[in-house]
Formats: C-alpha cells, structure tokens, sequence
C-alpha cells in the first residue's frame, strides 16, 4: 500500500469513526433518558422524544464549539473526557434555561435532569474508552500503522521516538534513525532505540520505496541549510514530513503552534488555559470556590470579629500584586499583622514576629488569613490554585534576580500551588528558596490538568495541618 493510500485509509477512519462517536453520543443521550423513563415513569410523555432531539441538537452544537470532535490521536483520555462531560454540562444548563421558557419545563424534575446528567456522559465515556481501546487492538496487530524514522540522532530525536513509543493511539511504527554528522556530534542511543539506518542519502530512498512513511526531522536550528537540502529531496517523495524545532533551549511554557494570516507561528511562553481547558479551570473554580464559601461563611465571620476585638485596625488586609499577565490585583487578607505594608518596601513576615496580632500567629500558621481570596477567586482574579502572588515590591526585586521570575504570572495566581504543596511556604530569606518555588510554578504551568489541581487541592489540607514554615 502506497503512502498516499494509507493516508487515505487513515482520513477515512477518522471521518467513520467520527461521524460513528457522533451517532453513539445520540444514543447515549436517547438511552440516558430512556433509563430516566425506568427509573422515573413519572416522566414519560410525548414531550420525551422531542426534549432528546432537543438536547442531541444543543450537545452537537457545543461540542463542536469545544472541538469534541477532534483528532484525539495522541491526547491523554482525561483531556478528550473533560471536553466530553463540560459540552454534556453546557448542554444541561442551556436545555434547562430553555425549558424555564417553554411549555416543558416541568416535564423533568431536577433529580431528573441530575440522573440524565450523571448517566449519559458515563455511556458517551464508555464508547470513546472502547474506540480507544479498537484503535490499540488494530495498532498492535499492525493494521493501519505507518512507519516513521526521526533525522538527527540527539536528545530531541530520543525524547520524540520514546513519546511516540508510548502513544500507541497514533498508530506509528518505529523504523530507526538517520545522521549523517560525524559520532562525535551524535548523542548515545539507549539500547532499545539504537537502530542506525544510514545516512540522509539512504533516507530519501526508503523515503521513495515506502518503506519510511513518515519523517521526523529534529536536526539542531543552526543546521539551516542541511535542513532545506533534504525537505528538498524528500518533496520527491510521498512521505509525510514533520520539523521537530529544537525549542528546548528555551524555558517552554505551554507551546502550541498558531498562525498570524498564514505566517506559522509557535508559541514559547503562554498561558496555557485556552479552549476547553480554559472553560473546565474556570468553571472548577467557580464550583469549589461557591462550595468553599458556603463551607467558611460562618468561619470568617467569627475570625473578622476576633481581628476587630483583638487589635486595632481594619479586619480586612489589601494588597496590590500581579494577577495575570502582571496586571495588577488586590488580594483580600485577614488583617494578621500590625501593620498594613504595601510600599515599595515589604518586609516578609518571619518566625516569633513581633508584628503580629494576638491572634495573627494562629491565623498565619492555619492559613485562615487566606480565606478572602475566595472572593478574588469569584471576581475572576484569582484561581483555587496556581502560584502564589507575591508583594509587587518582592515581584520587582526577584524579577532581576531569577531568571523567567515573571513567567509565573502567565496564568492566574492562585490561593493554593505547587510550590506550596511541595513545601515552599514560608520565609524567603535566601535566593534559592525563592528559585525553588519559580521552578515549582514553572512545572505547574506546563503539566497542568484538572487532575493536577484536584490533587494540590487535596494535598494542600495535608500541608495546612502539618504548619510546616507557616509563620
């Protein structure tokens, strides 16, 4: 079979099974209420079948707007469920908000609409866990799989050949690797990858017999002209051709290609909540912040009467400092301390401080003084995690000291992080203890995931109750 025709088999599979995850979803939203009908007979009526319609129509809608219905090749499963469960989420709230406006909106209850809601995005998950699964089973007994070989033999052409390994969804088979340069200039190859087809010459004709189907070319930026050479020889070709930029020279943060009116463009510092995930980070922290407030309302009214009656002064401590993109934010304290500083001059607090209340030391230690920053998370400021904001005077002093401080500030800062988690908390008397937090944030950044949040989230009770460097 031919490249060109293997790319064909490969377009027309995910078309098929496209258009197939199209029509389980609409099963799954006609079986989710056809459960609800079982369990609920109460519900049954002739409206059943066109609120179903209703809800496939809107679900189509949303999930193409979110790109459901994307190539996932590649992509981890929590990624394409979270898109899965906030279309489906999108989709009650906007069937619910027409039904306050229709003849219908009694016909489900709301312990309906909750059992419908939890019940069609297990039956939707399931079916993409099965096409996951399908797609595995036909990679690895060698159906519609492609073989590949990567130019350049160097840690970027090792770290692309063992990503590729470990995606098996992608259906690419490892043929070897192809350098020209002298050993010297080559890296070490790890047992398992040490497959040296030749040189570049030899490429072009494996390229032509069909033998190597798709090229990955991760030869260093400086090697402009080899690189021109050989796209050149291989345009004679069917191969697929891809340039792996050795990019990681720099401090990458959240890299996606892009295009300015054509011009491709790609991304080396980011904020990496766009999309969907931009959508799911927000909606999370709406949810637990809501939850957290109804949880603490009566909490921070007996702390802000303990402040007032413990000291003088306001109960409430604001503070500038760098929200997003270093726009500047106020952040909402319990007021721990005797002074209000928020200068050009900010002294860290620090251990058996003689600046705090009656009350601060156990404020600080418990992290209640926090609690405010709920509302900052509410008002769009803030994120339930994500790094922690510093004094702007701090933020002005460590941006010349560490390199890449200020990409901390491409995402929201959060009430929780990282960092913190991984203990960081606390005084930053030295330069290293404040570079450790930046690479803490850096790592946050570029591995984030809704998963990853829930995780600090959980672990940040562990951190709270253990008082560790709180002070």
């Amino acid at each position: 079979m031919s490249d060109n025709q293997a790319k064909q088999q490969l377009h027309h599979q995910d078309a098929w099974q496209q258009t197939l995850l199209k029509l389980t979803d609409a099963l799954s939203i006609a079986v989710g209420l056809y459960m609800l009908v079982l369990c609920l007979p109460t519900t049954n009526s002739k409206s059943t079948i066109l609120i179903a319609l209703v809800a496939f129509g809107i679900f189509t809608f949303v999930a193409e707007a979110l790109g459901l219905y994307r190539r996932w090749h590649g992509v981890p499963f929590a990624r394409e469920a979270g898109c899965t469960i906030v279309a489906w989420a999108g989709t009650v709230m906007l069937l619910a908000s027409l039904g306050q406006f229709s003849e219908y909106s009694t016909e489900i209850s709301s312990g309906g609409l909750l059992f419908w809601f939890t019940c069609t995005p297990i039956l939707s998950l399931s079916a993409r866990v099965v096409r996951r699964w399908y797609n595995r089973t036909m990679n690895a007994a060698g159906i519609n799989t492609r073989s590949f070989a990567v130019v350049g033999i160097n840690d970027l052409g090792i770290q692309v050949v063992r990503s590729i390994n470990s995606t098996p969804d992608l259906g690419l088979k490892f043929r070897g690797y192809f350098d020209d340069r002298p050993q010297s200039r080559r890296s070490e190859l790890p047992a398992e990858l040490d497959v040296d087809l030749g040189s570049l010459n030899t490429l072009v004709e494996s390229a032509k017999s069909g033998e190597v189907q798709v090229v990955f070319i991760t030869l260093p930026m400086r090697a402009e002209k080899r690189i021109r050479r050989l796209i050149q020889e291989l345009a004679n070709t069917t191969a697929s051709v891809y340039i792996v930029p050795d990019l990681f020279i720099y401090q990458m943060l959240s890299s996606r290609w892009s295009d300015v009116q054509g011009i491709p463009v790609v991304s080396v510092f980011e904020n990496p909540f766009f999309g969907v995930d931009g959508v799911m980070k927000r909606m999370a922290d709406v949810t637990i912040a809501t939850l957290a407030l109804l949880i603490s309302a009566i909490p921070m009214l007996l702390i802000a009467i303990a402040v007032k009656l413990t000291s003088r002064g306001p109960v409430l401590f604001r503070q500038s400092r760098y929200g997003l993109d270093g726009r500047e934010i106020r952040v909402w304290k319990f007021r721990s301390m005797k002074v209000c500083e928020d200068g050009d001059v900010v002294t860290q607090a620090k251990k058996n401080d003689n600046r705090l209340t009656p009350i601060g030391g156990f404020l600080r230690k418990s992290s209640l003084d926090e609690l405010p920053q709920i509302f900052n998370v509410l008002f769009g400021q803030m994120s339930m995690v994500g790094p922690r904001p510093h004094a702007n005077a701090h933020n002005e002093f460590y941006r010349e000291q560490i390199e890449g401080y200020m990409l901390r500030h491409k995402v929201k800062p959060g009430i929780t992080g990282l960092a913190q988690v991984n203990g960081c908390r606390g005084e930053t008397e030295t330069i290293d203890k404040m570079e450790a937090r930046v690479r803490f944030d850096h790592q946050y950044i570029r591995e984030w995931s809704i998963w990853l949040d829930l995780k600090i989230l959980l672990k940040t009770f562990t951190v709270v109750f253990s008082r560790q460097n709180a002070y």
